[in-house]
């Protein structure tokens, strides 16, 4: 089952509440987060946890628990207060997520979300569902297209970011058996909080989907 990217034009500069940008179109590869509004606090919550590429060769989805953990050090500056940091938490972040995507182990993601994170569960939710079939995502490592931080009225920063994940498997939700996916782009805001714990991200919103449709969340 091809898919192939959505327009890098897409990738959106939102400002100030992170306002949903583009079109509605056909479905998208994964489910996107729900709607959301961005308007939560800069509270702490969670335990530590990071992580950064879904690194690896290229993989057959039944071999994800061997796809190894993202490494920290590929995010330079991710645990210091400063925009790089909240920006390189953010990558890390999504790297994570796609690793979760990988391995079925959502720990990582969980640590660096606040808990009344709006949004951040639907970024994931096909996990619990992959977790069912035993099977996951072939192994790849994200592509980073270009980041842009912007200050906000509801986070110390909302990071715009742009990226690729390469041709991989996926499985059938239905079936399980693994399909082939063309490099999807996906275009993310984070509402990012600074922590006792360090950067989490505590609002997501974003866009991604199949050919040259996008599919938009707000």
């Amino acid at each position: 089952m091809p898919r192939r990217l959505l327009s890098a034009a897409a990738a959106c500069t939102l400002l100030l509440g992170l306002a949903a940008c583009g079109e509605g179109g056909d479905g998208p590869v994964t489910t996107p987060p729900p709607s959301i509004d961005i308007s939560g606090s800069s509270d702490g919550g969670g335990d530590d946890g990071a992580a950064s590429d879904g690194g690896g060769d290229d993989a057959s989805p039944s071999a994800a628990p061997e796809v190894p953990a993202p490494d920290p050090a590929d995010y330079p500056g991710m645990d210091e207060n400063t925009e790089e940091g909240a920006t390189q938490a953010f990558r890390y972040y999504v790297a994570v997520s796609m690793w979760a995507h990988q391995t079925g182990d959502e720990t990582l993601t969980k640590g660096i979300e606040i808990d009344s994170c709006e949004g951040c569960p639907g970024f994931t939710e096909d996990v619990p569902k992959l977790q069912d079939l035993g099977r996951y995502w072939s192994a790849f490592k994200v592509e980073d297209v270009a980041t842009t931080p912007h200050a906000s009225e509801n986070f110390e920063y909302e990071i715009a970011y742009s990226f690729t994940i390469p041709a991989h498997e996926r499985p059938n939700m239905e079936t399980g058996e693994p399909e082939d996916y063309d490099p999807v782009e996906y275009s993310l805001i984070g509402g990012m909080a600074w922590t006792s714990q360090g950067w989490k991200v505590g609002g997501l919103k974003g866009e991604w989907g199949p050919d040259v449709h996008s599919s938009t969340v707000g």
